[in-house]
């Protein structure tokens, strides 16, 4: 027992002096605990909080330690902006932890990394092209989704209702439309378990519990809790993807191509024989996957926001359903290209985006290579993450950070224009593969909801309660509200 008392305590002073040394010539930041890392001095958990009193402390860029892996934080638009632009070839990585491993092995656009992901990405970004982004062939898909919305809130008859579901259901049966070629029933029990399965997923990441997965994979893999059902659930999605890809097969459209699945499947027999890179089916189910992940918890979560806000502050919506009375009349259809008649209500999607900043953080990235961030060396295999919260509410740059306010995005004359500190999608080689499709489903379900609907909130209800619930995306806590046809 001495012994081991022994050994034990060698291996932490020599893991502890390893860490020093290897910290010396990283950006400034908390001293790490051996094996642990910084975590414990942020509670296992990351939220904009502590991150930036840790700025207040280290500045704009600092060290955190996962493990005895670097993990180098940007913080503010100037910092975030060059650090992932200066050398973007340098930061395009993306880390491969334990948990990210053990999700994806690799595969798809998300969590994949150098060939891989070149043309995984460049592939998912031309096939998106084809199906209609960019011009109105997915806006269909987007109007049919926020008509069904519609419906479900003219049911309410005015009565209180969550509208998270609802609104899950709808984003999600758009990316549906893209991938699979058609829309599910909200009443389908098995896309139901697949909504709700890839909710447990973001709510997991960004977790304590992802957190020591990381860092004691070997020791999580053994113990009790959601580590073990967040696996489970991920297997169940991805057998779900490829239930879809057989049925996709068997009907052989490939050469008359309609969904993501059957671009994939023709891109497959393309490059069959093809030596630098050969897509496979184990790609394609993650890829699917991650347009899943990408595609609907996002907007979905950025709409609920949304209703939240206009309940919460009423002179907006009421300004809001001016504007669109006033230039769209009692038109049935809104499309994307309406945004440019539109300027307020332009202006207040912007600023919903900005003021829930539901990625706090971007997808941590990992260097390449060895390179330098902002004067600093910064080793191959470091982890770089772009706090995204501090630049969607650096003061240099917005008037009312922490204030509701669409004049943000508006200038004297009340035109709109967009600032260059408005980064919700990051930036980089890494900026959001859907960031158009989320733009467009953003704006057409939200004035079509508003051309319809005076949302409120319950009786007896007297404040609309924006405070927030920490996971992988910002998320607002349950709410009710009312929908009266206008």
């Amino acid at each position: 027992m001495v012994t081991l008392i022994v050994f034990v305590f060698c291996l932490f002073i020599l893991q502890f002096l390893k860490l020093q040394w290897a910290r010396k010539s990283l950006p400034p930041g908390p001293v790490p605990i051996p094996f642990f890392g910084n975590f414990p001095h942020v509670s296992f958990k990351v939220d904009h909080n502590i991150l930036d009193k840790l700025a207040k402390t280290y500045g704009n860029i600092y060290t955190l330690w996962l493990g005895h892996k670097p993990v180098v934080v940007l913080h503010g638009f100037p910092t975030v902006k060059e650090g992932l632009t200066t050398h973007a070839d340098d930061v395009a990585g993306r880390m491969n932890t334990p948990f990210f491993q053990r999700i994806a092995n690799g595969k798809g656009i998300f969590f994949s990394s150098g060939v891989i992901w070149k043309h995984e990405r460049r592939f998912g970004i031309a096939t998106l092209r084809k199906l209609g982004l960019g011009n109105k062939g997915i806006e269909r898909g987007i109007q049919v989704e926020a008509r069904h919305l519609m419906e479900f809130f003219q049911s309410t008859d005015g009565k209180a209702v969550d509208p998270a579901y609802p609104i899950v259901l709808a984003v999600s049966n758009v990316i549906c439309t893209v991938v699979f070629g058609h829309r599910f029933s909200l009443e389908d029990e098995t896309f139901q378990k697949l909504v709700k399965a890839l909710h447990f997923f973001t709510d997991f990441a960004n977790s304590t519990s992802q957190i020591l997965y990381d860092i004691c994979p070997w020791l999580m893999r053994h113990l009790p809790g959601p580590q073990q059902k967040v696996f489970v659930l991920c297997d169940f999605i991805h057998s779900f993807v490829r239930k879809e890809i057989r049925i996709h097969k068997e009907r052989g459209k490939i050469d008359d191509p309609e969904d993501f699945i059957d671009y994939y499947l023709f891109q497959m027999a393309k490059t069959e024989n093809n030596a630098m890179y050969k897509h496979d089916e184990d790609n394609m189910v993650q890829s699917v996957f991650d347009l899943f992940l990408g595609g609907t918890e996002t907007t979905a979560t950025t709409l609920r926001w949304a209703l939240l806000y206009m309940v919460a502050y009423p002179d907006i919506q009421e300004k809001v359903q001016q504007e669109l009375d006033a230039v769209l009349g009692s038109s049935q259809s809104i499309w994307y290209e309406d945004r440019k008649r539109l300027p307020y209500t332009h202006a207040v999607v912007h600023e919903i985006m900005r003021f829930c900043s539901i990625i706090l953080i971007g997808l941590p990235r990992e260097t390449v290579r060895d390179t330098t961030l902002l004067g600093y060396p910064v080793p191959k295999g470091s982890i770089v993450i772009a706090n995204i919260y501090s630049v969607l509410t650096d003061p240099e740059y917005w008037e009312k950070p922490f204030e509701f306010d669409p004049g943000h995005f508006l200038d004297e004359e009340g035109n709109f224009f967009c600032r260059e500190a408005f980064l919700p999608f990051s930036t980089g080689f890494r900026l959001c593969l859907g960031e158009q499709l989320a733009r467009m489903e953003l704006f057409i379900i939200f004035c079509s909801l508003l051309q319809t609907f005076r949302f409120t909130l319950p009786d007896g209800v007297k404040e609309a309660d924006t405070q927030c619930i920490l996971g992988s995306t910002v998320q607002p806590r349950p709410y009710r509200v009312c929908a009266f046809l206008r």
